[in-house]
C-alpha cells in the first residue's frame, strides 16, 4: 500500500477535528452527513489524529463507523492520521516503540474497515533525531501499516533531512491570510524545491475569515479562547484585515471564506510555490458546501489581497504555552 497524494487528492480536504474534538461535537449521523457532502463534493482527503478527542472516542472511532457504514467509500478517501504522541497527551513520543503503538492503535481502531493513506507525528520529538523516527515510519510503510509519511509543524531543515531518508507524501503546517508564516520562513520554498505538496491547516484562521466572528473574546467559542491572536487586546486590529476580505467578498458576490480558501489554492503552483491544498473543518452541512465551492481569484484579486496583507498586520503568535513549545515554526 502506498500513496500518491497529487494523483488521489482532490482540490480541497476536509479537516475531522471538530466532529470529535469539542465540548458538544456532532452527533454521529450529523458526522455522517457532513462526511457525506464533503465526499460528493470532491473534499476526498480527510485529515484526523488520533488524539483528536480521547483515546476512547476519537478520529479513527468516528472513521470505523462511518466505512462501517459506507464500505463503498473506502477506496474513495484518501486519509491522513496525526498520532505519536503519549495516549492521553500532547507529548510527543518518536521512539521505535512509541510510533509503532501509534500506528497499531490506529489501525487497531480501524478494525479493517480503512488503513492509514497517510501518518504523521503531529509534533517533533526533539529527544529523537527525525532520521530516526522516519527510518521507522519507513518501515511501517514497507510493512503495509501505512501508505506514507507527512510531517507536521516542521520547519524547513527538518523537511530537508527527513526526505533524505524516505519520501515525504505531504507536510501540514498552519497557513490562511491570518497566518502567512510559511511563505517567509523557507518551509513553502523547501517543499516546492523537493516537490512535496502542502497540506494547508486553519486556512480560515478558526473562524477568524469566515465573516461571522465576534469582537471580544468573551463571545469566543471556548476552544478559540485561548490563542493569542484572539485575545482582547489585539483581537480588534486583526479584525480590519477579515473586514477587508469581507468587503471583497460582498463586491465579489461569495462568501469571506471563499475568498480565504481561494487565496491558498491560488497561491499552488505560482511564484515559485509548489502544491497546496487548504483542508478547512466545517460542522455545518452548507458550510461544507460553500468551502468546496470553486471560487477562481483573478490576478488583480491577489495583488488587492497581497496589498491587504501588507497594510495589516496580523499581530500575536499562533499558540501560547506548552503547543507553542512543541512547533517547530
Amino acid at each position: 500500500m502506498t500513496t500518491n497524494f497529487q494523483r488521489d487528492a482532490g482540490p480541497i480536504g476536509y479537516g475531522l477535528m471538530g466532529l470529535t474534538w469539542r465540548a458538544d461535537p456532532p452527533s454521529q449521523a450529523e458526522s455522517f452527513d457532513l462526511m457525506n457532502t464533503a465526499l460528493s463534493c470532491g473534499a476526498n482527503f480527510w485529515n484526523g489524529g488520533e488524539f483528536y478527542g480521547t483515546p476512547e472516542r476519537n478520529s479513527l472511532h468516528l472513521v470505523a463507523e462511518y466505512f462501517t457504514k459506507y464500505p463503498e467509500n473506502a477506496s474513495k478517501v484518501l486519509l491522513s492520521i496525526k498520532g505519536g504522541l503519549k495516549p492521553g497527551t500532547q507529548i510527543p513520543d518518536g521512539t521505535e516503540a512509541g510510533l509503532r503503538r501509534s500506528v497499531d492503535e490506529c489501525n487497531r481502531v480501524l478494525a479493517g474497515t480503512k488503513k492509514v493513506d497517510i501518518f504523521a507525528c503531529a509534533r517533533v520529538d526533539t529527544n529523537v533525531p527525525i532520521e530516526d523516527v522516519v527510518t521507522v515510519l519507513g518501515q511501517l510503510v514497507q510493512e503495509g501499516k501505512i501508505g506514507g509519511i507527512g510531517l507536521s509543524e516542521v520547519k524547513a531543515e527538518t523537511i530537508r533531512r527527513a526526505h533524505q531518508i524516505h519520501p515525504i507524501t505531504v507536510v501540514e503546517v498552519e497557513l490562511s491570510l491570518w497566518t502567512t508564516d510559511i511563505l517567509r520562513n523557507g518551509i513553502a520554498q523547501t517543499c516546492a524545491e523537493l516537490g512535496i505538496p502542502i497540506v494547508a491547516y486553519a486556512p480560515l484562521s478558526r473562524g477568524a475569515l469566515t465573516g461571522d466572528f465576534p469582537t471580544k473574546n468573551e463571545d469566543l467559542a471556548p476552544h478559540r479562547r485561548a490563542f493569542p491572536k484572539f485575545q482582547d487586546d489585539v483581537l480588534q486590529a486583526n479584525r480590519r484585515l477579515s473586514e477587508q476580505v469581507e468587503k471583497l467578498a460582498r463586491e465579489k458576490g461569495c462568501k469571506p471564506s471563499q475568498v480565504a480558501i481561494a487565496w491558498i489554492k491560488g497561491l499552488s503552483g505560482k511564484n515559485g510555490l509548489g502544491s497546496i491544498t487548504p483542508i478547512p473543518g466545517a460542522e455545518r452541512v452548507e458550510w461544507v458546501r460553500e468551502n468546496c465551492q470553486e471560487i477562481t481569484l483573478s490576478e488583480a484579486e491577489m495583488l488587492r489581497l497581497q496589498e491587504i496583507l501588507d497594510r495589516n498586520q496580523i499581530i500575536g503568535e499562533r499558540y501560547m504555552g506548552p503547543l507553542a513549545a512543541l512547533s517547530e515554526i
